[in-house]
């Protein structure tokens, strides 16, 4: 039951009464009351929701409406949505599916079938979620594998200009780490600089191990200054951060990075990273800890 309070629902009915009955059966998650389909658009731009409860009647926008504006967009797409009706007829529940509804519900409640049905579709969420994890991340650092990578690479690639920047990172010397310590402390540095990393870049950097100490980064900047302050930011976090190990010691190493830029002559991402690749080999040959831009 403790769990449940980690899980947000957000439950939209224009009537006070369904949405008190609702708060009261579903008393033990965390559940967020809303009257119109404006208020919880405004909601889920500011909330980890993880199941929505929707009307499919109400004044200012049905709940038809709001479904099909939430599947729209990215971050909202994906949360299952169990609508609330009081119409049980083949084809008003043949539109719930359509519209990419995950359940349904009848009006007045049931208390078993609410609950019964809301954990369900929230069980689905979590092996759906498991199963995108296993497909989309890298299982040591849980950052972005390369298939993934790529996947999302492509599209920014083709949608920026000279502001879109490709970083390739490798862990300096993480083979004599590995060899001094063994290969449960090379994985804990490797996990504990993608952590790192990750906590240093924009939030809509993408981020992936490319295999072994390499990792990629993607990002756009308005200038190329922010860029290198970026670039900066990286090297100086990962250079003073003390690893913990399972004895209590510590460890630190350190980074080279190769910079890219969308210049004209990149004509596809595979192009942009072999210039960062470049450019990652040469701030190795020059001592690493360091990175190395090429301007044009």
């Amino acid at each position: 039951m403790d769990d449940n309070k980690n899980k947000t629902i957000l439950v939209i009915d224009d009537t006070e009464r369904n949405l008190d009955m609702a708060r009261s059966i579903l008393q033990d998650y965390d559940v967020i009351p809303c009257t119109s389909g404006a208020d919880a658009l405004k909601v889920v731009r500011n909330e980890q929701i993880h199941l929505i409860l929707l009307n499919t009647h109400m004044p200012d926008m049905d709940g038809y409406t709001l479904c099909r504006k939430l599947k729209q967009y990215p971050n909202t797409q994906e949360i299952p949505i169990i609508f609330i009706t009081a119409e049980t007829d083949e084809k008003s529940i043949e539109k719930v599916y359509d519209l990419g509804g995950a359940d349904y519900v009848t009006q007045p409640f049931k208390a078993k079938e609410l609950l019964t049905r809301v954990r369900v579709q929230l069980q689905v969420r979590e092996m759906i979620r498991e199963l995108d994890m296993m497909a989309t991340r890298d299982v040591l650092t849980r950052v972005l594998n390369r298939k993934r990578f790529f996947e999302l690479g492509e599209p920014l690639f083709n949608a920026s200009g000279s502001e879109l920047y490709v970083l390739m990172i490798d862990i300096d010397y993480l083979k004599k780490i590995n060899d001094q310590y063994g290969h449960d402390v090379g994985d804990i540095v490797l996990k504990t600089v993608a952590n790192v990393i990750k906590d240093v870049l924009p939030p809509d950097a993408i981020f992936g191990r490319m295999g072994g100490e390499d990792f990629s980064v993607m990002y756009t900047a308005q200038t190329h200054e922010l860029s290198m302050d970026i670039v900066s930011d990286i090297l100086k976090t990962v250079a003073e951060t003390q690893i913990l190990l399972k004895d209590g010691s510590a460890v630190s190493c350190t980074i080279s990075i190769g910079i890219g830029r969308k210049y004209p002559e990149f004509n596809s991402l595979g192009s942009l990273l072999q210039e960062a690749d470049i450019t990652l080999c040469q701030a190795k040959e020059s001592g690493r800890n360091t990175s190395i831009f090429r301007d044009r």
